[in-house]
């Protein structure tokens, strides 16, 4: 059901690749809600992915830009701001990349050019990004920007790898350049930590099956999925939350601020099928 909330509004979206990812359902949300965008990817993963299916039934425009690059990002949002004839209103940044976890480097192993690639699209992007809005002031007050997380930037998941240190670099700059968004332009920037959701992207880190099954047991109520996350989204780039800045917003059933459910402790104390001969 569509309240219309985002009627209106402009912005641009990162890292739709295909039906699984997260900013793919949240473009959809975002459009079903009144909101226009244009849709961005690296070209390797435009050319990988089906973006333009996900331009077509959202009536955007595809705009090609490395999120590495201060250039590419400056003509992508000039063009954007052109395409949709005004400042954006909304930003989502839906990027992250390890070379380290795809090659199944453990980490005490890393390669560190590898690492430092993965941090630069992961999290320094996100600097880069909102530098380049920041100077071409491309975002309209009480503009919101929202990047998405994990909770492995605070918590120790070892087959997280090198990313659980782009993810808490990433929430770093979310709130040291929120600070000069908000004094200067009255924009909001947040992250949101988001349940261990099974994307194509997530599908590289090893044991993710076990990641999703504990945090579904942990979670009192249970993990949020993809379109939960995009609901989400879509209120903080909504007028409804225009004091919510610096935030690392979780959207995780609750699975954050629990240490051991039931669930789990039964998994230890209920006889193993040796014990019961």
């Amino acid at each position: 059901m569509s309240n219309s909330i985002l009627k209106g509004k402009k912005g641009i979206i990162f890292g739709a690749l295909d039906e699984t990812s997260i900013a793919w359902v949240t473009a959809n949300k975002i459009y079903n809600e009144g909101g226009r965008f244009i849709l961005t990817n690296a070209p390797v993963a435009i050319r990988m992915g089906d973006i333009e299916k996900l331009a077509e039934q959202t009536e955007s425009k595809v705009i090609p830009a490395d999120a590495t690059s201060i250039e590419d990002l400056e003509n992508l949002v000039e063009k954007a701001m052109n395409d949709l004839g005004s400042k954006l209103d909304f930003v989502l940044h839906s990027i992250g990349m390890s070379v380290n976890v795809r090659k199944g480097k453990e980490y005490t192993d890393l390669n560190h050019d590898w690492m430092t690639k993965g941090w630069d699209v992961s999290a320094v992007s996100f600097h880069k990004l909102m530098q380049t809005l920041f100077k071409l002031d491309a975002m309209n007050e009480w503009g919101s920007i929202v990047a998405l997380t994990y909770i492995a930037s605070q918590r120790t998941f070892p087959n997280y790898n090198d990313m659980a240190d782009n993810k808490a670099y990433l929430e770093s700059i979310a709130r040291s350049f929120g600070y000069y968004f908000g004094k200067e332009k009255k924009v909001r920037v947040n992250t949101i930590s988001q349940s261990p959701t099974l994307t194509t992207a997530g599908k590289g880190v090893k044991g993710l099956d076990d990641f999703l099954n504990y945090a579904e047991l942990t979670s009192p109520l249970g993990n949020a999925s993809a379109e939960e996350c995009a609901d989400y989204t879509i209120s903080l780039f909504s007028d409804y939350t225009r004091k919510v800045t610096l935030q690392n917003l979780y959207n995780d059933g609750g699975f954050s601020n629990v240490g051991v459910s039931q669930e789990i402790c039964l998994l230890y104390t209920s006889p193993s099928p040796r014990d019961r001969g």
